[in-house]
């Protein structure tokens, strides 16, 4: 288990990411977890997230936002002040199964922190983290890492 992180730190961090980011906003991503180097997500179902309604499936596109943002903060929580920066370099999901029905859990952890560069593992679940059926996708992402007062 990761070391937690100062409570006002994480209740900043969540207002930011559920709060002030519209699209996570719109989306309905909640924290479920923050510490250091690692994070839980929660997307909660809804009709609206389906993009095949034969299934019904819900869109690659909220996987694949929900893999990204939970990768990006379980980086931000392994910086020292809340100035210092992470953004996407690079992203990579796997599909593996619809998911449809249940709400959206992904789980990040940071496998590598360095000076300029973070990658993180994530796994989504459909109902509940390391359910009976796996993950419905995995994703690994590369983040890069600003650390205020450096030269870009």
């Amino acid at each position: 288990m990761s070391k937690p992180l100062h409570s006002d730190f994480v209740a900043a961090v969540t207002q930011f990411m559920e709060d002030q980011v519209p699209f996570n906003r719109f989306l309905g991503v909640k924290f479920e977890h923050l510490a250091r180097g690692e994070c839980v997500l929660r997307i909660p179902w809804r009709d609206e997230l389906v993009g095949d309604f034969s299934r019904p499936a819900v869109h690659g596109g909220v996987v694949s936002t929900l893999i990204d943002t939970a990768g990006g903060a379980a980086c931000f929580a392994m910086l020292d002040r809340p100035t210092d920066r992470v953004s996407t370099i690079d992203m990579r999901v796997d599909y593996l199964r619809a998911a449809a029905g249940e709400d959206l859990l992904c789980r990040a952890i940071v496998v590598r922190m360095g000076n300029r560069v973070a990658v993180a593992r994530m796994e989504v679940f459909s109902g509940q983290l390391d359910g009976p059926d796996g993950p419905t996708a995995t994703g690994n992402g590369v983040y890069n890492v600003y650390r205020r007062g450096e030269r870009a």
